[in-house]
């Protein structure tokens, strides 16, 4: 039986081992509340995260981006998505992201939940935000080269996943999510 009541271990000390634009990692020295002494490495990130944008055309319809992945070196399609700016909020942070990066804005966003893609070494948060009723609008982003946009349809979105370049969990887990809040 799991013990559900067990005290969290308490963190001695961090130490940060390296830093570079995007990646902060540190040591953890740790203290179990059974005793033990033990450390961890993890990818320490900022406290605002990331947000992970599904923009609808319509009820069937979301917006994908295909762009260059360097962790694969491919370029892979998922949902938009990027790092939410000091002092901004996450709903204004999706919005500029889809603006960004297909082109679109919203006229309605809701916040759905958060992920985390590997919690036992990353404190990476990404927040998912529907984006529904678009409006053509562009803005200016930071990516190194235009985006493509590929229109893909929600009841085709097992042949979407059986796909090489589409591998991002994240995006495909949402993407599930949205299909089942639509079917509902």
């Amino acid at each position: 039986m799991v013990n559900t009541n067990r005290s969290k271990p308490k963190i001695i000390t961090t130490k940060t081992i390296a830093k570079t634009r995007f990646f902060h990692v540190e040591h953890v020295n740790l203290h179990f509340s059974n005793g033990v002494n033990t450390h961890y490495e993890r990818l320490k990130s900022d406290t605002r995260g990331a947000v992970l944008i599904v923009p609808m055309l319509d009820q069937e319809t979301v917006l994908l981006v295909r762009e260059y992945a360097v962790g694969t070196e491919r370029y892979e399609l998922a949902l938009p998505k990027g790092h939410v700016e000091a002092e901004e909020d996450l709903l204004a942070a999706a919005n500029r992201e889809i603006m960004e990066e297909v082109s679109y804005g919203a006229h309605r966003l809701t916040y759905l939940t958060s992920f985390t893609l590997a919690p036992s070494y990353m404190s990476h948060h990404i927040h998912v935000v529907l984006a529904e009723d678009l409006y053509e609008e562009h803005r200016d982003g930071d990516e190194p080269e235009e985006i493509e946009v590929v229109p893909w349809k929600l009841s085709k979105l097992t042949d979407l996943i059986a796909r090489q370049d589409c591998t991002e969990a994240r995006s495909i887990a949402a993407l599930f999510m949205i299909k089942e809040r639509f079917n509902r």
